[in-house]
């Protein structure tokens, strides 16, 4: 078994160092900091951060080598979703990212974890990859996911038991994990207005609660968590509200100083794609 859900306890995750990585005008985030210069020393050391939080929390870490060619790797949930049996690979939309599947399919090999589906036909990127429940998958179809992509998975892992469920959004969200994410088995943080009607009355059905945030937070990375299990999730320390509501509800906030790697668009769940996760 690999992954089995979204809020078990995570064991093993893949990352990579975020040593190449520039503010490429790919997204709304980076496009502000375009003409910027990028500190390699602080994100090395922001990125330092999270693989400690990660092994002082019993996550094995396992890490991708940087490679210039491929800057924005660091965005490891990027390339594909993990389930119980194997992995699907994406299809990245942008060629800045192409290089990422052939690499990232090599270190899966290595690792042993088999290809069960792969998109190529459609579009697809982890960042709109989640859980609802164990055999419920929810992909949401912003700017790198489209309702091709969506099919193909359907399709794929149908034989496995998946039910997959397609979630449309606003292009300028970027990936479902900036908008919407499952922290807790019932409770997950979201800009509540930005999601669908349909798909919102599936959360009121699946019992699940939703911390509401502003759009703004969307941009502000206030949604990209990373749920490790035992009621225990990876924020960033300036996600203050956020962080408050969710120890109020009984979270555990492991809070980072990372400020530098967001100026890429993507925060602690963009850079961190499960290997492991136990019911």
């Amino acid at each position: 078994m690999y992954v089995a859900n979204g809020t078990g306890v995570l064991k093993k995750v893949l990352l990579s160092r975020p040593t190449y990585l520039k503010p490429a005008p790919i997204n709304e985030i980076a496009k502000k900091w375009e003409h910027t210069v990028m500190d390699v020393k602080i994100m090395e050391k922001e990125h330092q951060l999270l693989v400690q939080a990660y092994e002082q929390n019993g996550v094995e870490v396992v890490q991708l080598p940087a490679d210039e060619e491929r800057p924005n790797a660091v965005f490891a949930r990027d390339f594909g979703g993990c389930v119980k049996e194997g992995y699907i690979l994406g299809n990245f939309k942008l060629p800045l990212r192409y290089k990422e599947h052939t690499d990232y399919e090599k270190i899966m090999e290595e690792l042993g974890v088999p290809v069960i589906a792969r998109v190529t036909e459609g579009l697809f990127e982890g960042g709109d990859f989640a859980f609802l429940r164990e055999n419920l998958i929810a992909v949401g179809m912003a700017d790198r996911t489209n309702e091709k992509g969506v099919e193909e998975i359907r399709t794929q892992l149908a034989p496995y038991g998946y039910r997959v469920i397609g979630v449309p959004l606003n292009p300028a969200y970027l990936h479902f994990d900036m908008c919407f994410n499952l922290v807790d088995d019932h409770l997950a943080v979201a800009y509540i207005e930005g999601l669908p009607e349909k798909f919102r009355k599936e959360l009121t059905k699946l019992d699940i609660e939703l911390i509401g945030v502003p759009e703004q937070a969307i941009f502000d990375h206030g949604c990209n968590l990373q749920a490790i299990g035992d009621h225990r999730v990876i924020s960033l320390a300036r996600n203050t509200a956020v962080n408050d509501a969710l120890a109020k509800h009984g979270m555990k906030v492991i809070e980072l100083p990372v400020t530098e790697i967001l100026k890429a668009g993507g925060g602690p769940h963009c850079m961190t794609f499960p290997l492991k996760r136990e019911r």
